[in-house]
């Protein structure tokens, strides 16, 4: 097993990006904002320095876009949104996920399932952290009724145990 160093792996993906033949690999674009943000001296008009609200540019994955559905009926739009709430990959995300879609998705009118998609879309720690109060919530589900529905939900404040409701 080949190790590189910071260097060899900026410069490979700099050839990527020259190339136009691949995707460039994220976490490689983050150790190069680190490696070149830590060799200049805090000169903050660099396009290295991002602003810290700006998420985007500083998660280490991309974001795919979600698959567009037509013409999806609502109740199949509630079937498939509680089997994306249980099956995540990380177990406390599709704990407080799955009971909240067992308890609300009933109930959800058709804009609140959409905003509810839109938020699944949203990757599994950035999901707890931000009903967890972990990390500042970005703007757009600041206001979000299903969001703040959700936070709610994780609050727990009736101390049940959850339990993962069955599909």
């Amino acid at each position: 097993m080949a190790l590189f160093t910071i260097a060899q792996l900026i410069r490979y993906n700099k050839i990527i990006l020259s190339t136009q033949q691949l995707t460039p690999i994220r976490p490689l674009s983050i150790i190069q904002l680190r490696h070149n943000s830590s060799n200049t001296n805090s000169n903050t008009n660099s396009p290295n320095n991002k602003e810290v609200g700006n998420d985007s540019n500083l998660l280490p994955y991309h974001n795919i876009s979600p698959i567009p559905r037509p013409n999806e009926s609502i109740e199949q739009k509630r079937s498939r949104l509680l089997y994306q709430s249980r099956k995540r990959g990380i177990l406390e995300t599709d704990l407080l996920l799955s009971t909240f879609a067992n308890k609300y998705l009933k109930c959800f009118t058709e804009s609140e399932l959409k905003e509810y998609d839109e938020l699944l879309d949203v990757p599994d720690w950035d999901i707890y952290y931000f009903s967890t109060n972990k990390k500042p919530i970005p703007s757009k589900w600041e206001n979000s009724s299903v969001f703040n529905k959700f936070k709610q939900h994780v609050k727990n404040e009736g101390r049940v145990i959850l339990r993962m409701p069955n599909l």
